[in-house]
């Protein structure tokens, strides 16, 4: 199955919502971080719902923001969710991103970037397209320190890439970005239940589900355009 009949999937059954409520516990935290400055113009990379564009439109006082997403559904749903008309959706390919190079001043992401058919070369296109000293957050809950995600591929039919801390800026500086920082968000709001309460249908015990969303959360590496 192609990323677009996935996600086109999803979008239809309402998924784009859920996603954006979960994703919101630790995304908040890394958007606040984000050193936008008013006018500036964000690409929001596998937008989703849109949801990060609009926050940092409310925010940041950030300028244009572009959101694209690999599904012509997402899009149209995330284009219905606001009418500020400085924000746009587009369908595209991370493998092409389809914006003049130096043109884009900050780029988030928020769990997409592991569905890139070849991530080395979307952070090639990522470098290439942000201006100098932009940056790029992407935020990934895949990963393979956490080991609460390694079964997450067997439920979805688009390969992913699980990449290590360490993989991410190797990655990263091989693209020809610099490595300013990488972090683990944790995810606070998730209610854990008492250790009485367990197994759970999910968790076998309280002190594993403490790791995934309390230790683990969410990784968040930034690159830095020279």
């Amino acid at each position: 199955m192609s990323v677009r009949d996935e996600f086109d999937a999803w979008a239809a059954d309402g998924r784009d919502k859920g996603m954006e409520e979960r994703h919101w516990h630790t995304a908040k935290h890394a958007l606040a971080r984000m050193p936008i400055e008013p006018g500036d113009t964000v690409l929001d990379l596998g937008c989703g719902s849109g949801y990060a564009g609009r926050a940092l439109r409310e925010t940041k006082d950030a300028g244009r923001v572009y959101g694209l997403d690999g599904s012509p559904a997402m899009a149209r749903n995330a284009r219905s969710y606001t009418d500020d008309s400085d924000v746009a959706f587009a369908v595209g390919d991370f493998d092409d991103l389809p914006f003049a190079a130096d043109s884009i001043d900050h780029i988030w992401s928020m769990e997409a970037f592991y569905y890139a058919r070849d991530p080395g070369h979307t952070l090639e296109e990522v470098a290439r397209i942000l201006a100098p000293g932009g940056t790029f957050y992407c935020a990934v809950n895949y990963y393979e320190e956490n080991v609460h995600s390694h079964a997450w591929q067997e439920h979805i039919d688009i390969e992913m890439t699980r990449w290590s801390r360490a993989e991410y800026r190797e990655a990263f500086r091989e693209a020809g970005l610099h490595v300013a920082e990488q972090d683990s968000i944790p995810d606070r709001e998730i209610e854990i239940p008492p250790a009485e309460a367990f197994p759970t249908e999910e968790w076998d015990s309280r002190e594993a589900m403490v790791e995934r969303y309390r230790t683990y959360g969410t990784l968040l590496t930034v690159g830095v355009a020279p």
